[in-house]
C-alpha cells in the first residue's frame, strides 16, 4: 500500500502517543521542515515514509525494528497491550525508493506499508518459529 500525500498532521496524530514517542514526532517535524525548505528554494521534494520495517539486515548491530522483535523474544517489550502495527518488508521499501527516484514526475509524500499486525499476532508467529523463548502473556 502506498498512500500518496497524507498530511503531516495525520501522521503525527495517528502515530504519536503523547509523552511516549518523541522519535516519531521528530521525524514528522524534520520532514515538514524539509518540505518547507524545498518549497522556499524551488526544489522538488519526495518523501517515502516506511512504517515498521522488517526483513534482512545488512549491519552487524540491531536496528530499531529488529530490537522490537528481540524484546518480544526476550519477553521484555514494554509496549501497550495489543498494539497494531503497519509493517513493510525492507526489500519493498528499497523498491519503493527506486520507483520514486526513477520517475521524474514523482512529487510529494508516500507512506510505504504492506501489512497490519497486532502485537499478539506477531508473538504467535514468533512462538511458532522460536518456541523456546519467553514471550509476553498479554
Amino acid at each position: 500500500m502506498c498512500l500518496r500525500n497524507p498530511p503531516l498532521l495525520y501522521t503525527f496524530l495517528y502515530e504519536f502517543v503523547p509523552g511516549q514517542n518523541w522519535y516519531r514526532l521528530s521525524k514528522t517535524e524534520a520532514e515538514g521542515r524539509a518540505f518547507e525548505f524545498a518549497e522556499a528554494n524551488g526544489l522538488d521534494f519526495v518523501s517515502v515514509c516506511p512504517t515498521f520495517i522488517l526483513g534482512p539486515i545488512l549491519q552487524p548491530a540491531v536496528n530499531a525494528s529488529s530490537l522490537v522483535l528481540l524484546r518480544l523474544l526476550k519477553g521484555t517489550e514494554l509496549e501497550p497491550c495489543n498494539q497494531c502495527r503497519t509493517m513493510v518488508d525492507v526489500r519493498d521499501v528499497a523498491e519503493a525508493l527506486l520507483l520514486a527516484y526513477e520517475n521524474a514526475e514523482t512529487l510529494g509524500r508516500y507512506i510505504c506499508a504492506a501489512h497490519m499486525i497486532s502485537t499478539q499476532e506477531m508473538v504467535e508467529i514468533l512462538k511458532g518459529l522460536y518456541p523456546n523463548y519467553k514471550y509476553p502473556e498479554r
